[in-house]
């Protein structure tokens, strides 16, 4: 789970990895949001994908909070 505060922007992002496939979910903090699933050619190329995502995320100012 991860949250973005700045400005007038209160945001999360979460991600869940389970075998080939990815789910994400985000939206406005305090709302269910959204949720998109991606379903990969396999386990190692989905585990990298998220590895990346969470890089970008945390790039962009994201901070990692305890659900």
């Amino acid at each position: 789970h991860f949250e973005f505060v700045g400005g007038s922007s209160r945001k999360f992002w979460e991600i869940a990895l389970s075998g080939d496939s990815i789910t994400v979910r985000f939206g406005r903090i305090g709302t269910n949001g959204q949720s998109q699933k991606k379903v990969f050619a396999d386990a190692a190329t989905a585990a990298r994908t998220a590895a990346r995502l969470i890089r970008e995320k945390t790039g962009k100012g994201y901070q990692e909070k305890p659900v």
